[in-house]
């Protein structure tokens, strides 16, 4: 018996900014952008969205792939950067919204590999018979974003993601999985102010102390040494090597980090799955997002091998196995 995801969907905000649209905001160009990060355009929340927004929709579009109503969800569990509120829960939020009943709801927080956290988590539920466990990836972090800093502004956008979990006894599901972390170097990507150690306060706002605060190249040495690891050890789990693989779905933050990690791996890059040109960094909802473009388009079909790695705040990074 493994957990296998029955059903897959995701959202993205209507409104767009493009590389063009930076130019009249910071000084940068679209060919800095594309150049360094592989960039042109991402979607961004409306200001009536909020997190929870992003994420229902995603959920409604899961559970339909899936063939799931809310009233037989078991489990919600979210992984998100940028909650509606401290509290409660943006699960919680969701789970009256979708009219789940009295089930357990819970957010969690791993910087962009939240997602995959959530995944493992949800596995283990399933596998402890929480049947239909819904797992997203959320995250508004234009919200979060500073646009005087011409080398962070660029790099988000707004998303949501969601798998359902069930349990089965196919071939098909989740085959290894591996997760890591590491606080040593927090200060390279973090939201100084907002939490109990630096409060809200005019002081913080005047600092703008409640924004991104990222130290790109110190992050993107780390970034690639990690999810390579995380790749690794998940594909020994299993038995299985990276030529066995049909796709490979890495956390969206940087084509450069993107096509190290594909060349560590020794993966084409007609295997890896990239959609950053159209989204941005979307942290937790990255690769359920890619997931469910890959599943629609048929990139991905019945029996594949596909490995999701990713790497974010904390620092935290993972990787998941599966047979679709």
């Amino acid at each position: 018996m493994r957990a296998y995801i029955a059903g897959v969907g995701s959202y993205t905000p209507d409104k767009i900014l493009n590389n063009f649209d930076f130019e009249k905001i910071v000084d940068t160009s679209d060919e800095w952008i594309r150049t360094r990060s592989g960039i042109q355009e991402r979607h961004i929340a409306a200001d009536n969205q909020a997190t929870s927004d992003l994420a229902f929709f995603a959920a409604k579009r899961a559970l339909k792939s899936a063939g799931v109503k809310s009233k037989n969800l078991s489990a919600i569990v979210v992984g998100t950067a940028t909650p509606d509120m401290p509290f409660p829960s943006t699960a919680c939020l969701l789970q009256k919204r979708l009219g789940a009943p009295s089930i357990f709801a819970f957010d969690i927080s791993a910087g962009c590999t939240g997602f995959l956290y959530a995944l493992g988590i949800a596995e283990n539920f399933v596998m402890n018979n929480y049947d239909n466990v819904l797992v997203i990836g959320a995250d508004t972090l234009t919200r979060i974003t500073d646009y005087t800093d011409r080398t962070t502004c660029v790099l988000f956008g707004d998303a949501a993601g969601a798998v359902v979990l069930k349990k089965g006894n196919s071939a098909s599901g989740i085959l290894a999985s591996h997760f890591a972390s590491d606080g040593s170097s927090w200060q390279l990507l973090h939201q100084p102010a907002g939490g109990s150690r630096m409060p809200p306060s005019h002081e913080t706002v005047d600092q703008r102390l409640h924004v991104i605060k990222m130290q790109g190249n110190e992050v993107f040495k780390l970034a690639v040494r990690a999810m390579c690891d995380a790749a690794v050890i998940t594909l020994k789990k299993a038995n299985v090597s990276a030529s066995q693989l049909k796709l490979l779905i890495p956390h969206q933050a940087n084509i450069r980090i993107i096509e190290a990690s594909a060349k560590r791996l020794h993966l084409p890059m007609d295997r890896v799955l990239v959609n950053l040109d159209r989204y941005g960094n979307t942290s937790t909802a990255s690769i359920p997002l890619a997931l469910d473009e890959a599943v629609r388009t048929g990139r991905v079909e019945k029996d594949d091998l596909v490995l999701m790695v990713a790497f974010g705040a904390g620092f935290t990074w993972g990787g998941v196995l599966f047979r679709y």
